[in-house]
C-alpha cells in the first residue's frame, strides 16, 4: 500500500525539540504517514572531529521518539559505509519501496544551498521538499530560489505553514559545555542520557 513517507535527516548533535515540532507540524500538515528520522553517519559537510559518535546520536533519536507511533528511527544512513549523501538515500529508499511518496523535510536556509549538495538531481526529482522557514525568512524572500529550482529541476517545494522554532544543536552544546540551563529544548529522556554519559562536558571530546 502507498504510504506518504516524510525524511527527517541530519547529525542530530543532540536531537532537540525543534526537530520534533518541525516533523510533527510537517506530518499534521501534509497528512504523511510517518516521518523517518535518520541519524547521518560521515557528513561530507561537517569536521567529523566534532561530532559525536553515530550510535550515540543514534540513541538519542531513539529516546526522542518514543511514544510517537508516527515517528521511526532510521539507521540506513549511519550503517552506509562511507560519506552520507542525500541522494543515495533517496535512490536507496526508491528501490526497496518504490510504491512510497517521500516529502524531505529541510529548513529553508538549506534549501537556497541544495545546488551544491551531491546530485541535487536525484534529491529534487525524486522527493516532494518541504521547507521550513525559521528566524526572520519569509516565503517571498525564498521564491527566487524556489522558481530556480522548480525551473531547472521540475522540483516539486512546498513551504511549511508553521514557522520551524529556532533551536540549533550547536546552541545547546554550547549551554551544556558552559553548564547553562538547557531544559524544554530537549526531551528529558535525551538530556538524562546526556548527563548519564557526560556528553558535551568540558573536558569531554564531545563538546
Amino acid at each position: 500500500m502507498k504510504k506518504k513517507v516524510g525524511i527527517m535527516g541530519g547529525t542530530f548533535n543532540p536531537i532537540h525539540n525543534g526537530h520534533l515540532l518541525l516533523a510533527e507540524n510537517a506530518r499534521e500538515a501534509y497528512e504523511l504517514d510517518e516521518v523517518l528520522f535518520m541519524p547521518s553517519g560521515c557528513s561530507y559537510m561537517k569536521d567529523s572531529s566534532s561530532v559525536l559518535d553515530k550510535r550515540m546520536r543514534a540513541d538519542m533519536v531513539s529516546l526522542a521518539l518514543e511514544g510517537n507511533p508516527c515517528f521511526r528511527l532510521s539507521l540506513m544512513e549511519i550503517e552506509r559505509e562511507g560519506n552520507t549523501y542525500t541522494s543515495d538515500t533517496l535512490m536507496e529508499l526508491k528501490a526497496l519501496y518504490p510504491e512510497n511518496q517521500y516529502y524531505f523535510l529541510i529548513g529553508a536556509d538549506n534549501l537556497v544551498r541544495i545546488e551544491h549538495w551531491r546530485r541535487p538531481d536525484v534529491i529534487l526529482q525524486n522527493c516532494i521538499i518541504i521547507a521550513a522557514l525559521r528566524g526572520n525568512e519569509t516565503a517571498k524572500s525564498l521564491q527566487g530560489a524556489i522558481d530556480q529550482l522548480v525551473r531547472h529541476y521540475q522540483a516539486d517545494i512546498r513551504m511549511l505553514p508553521a514557522r520551524y522554532i529556532d533551536l540549533s544543536s550547536s546552541e545547546i552544546r554550547e549551554r551544556l559545555y558552559s553548564e547553562k540551563s538547557v531544559r524544554y529544548m530537549l526531551p528529558e529522556k535525551v538530556l538524562e542520557y546526556i548527563r548519564e554519559k557526560n556528553l558535551y562536558r568540558k573536558g569531554s571530546r564531545t563538546v
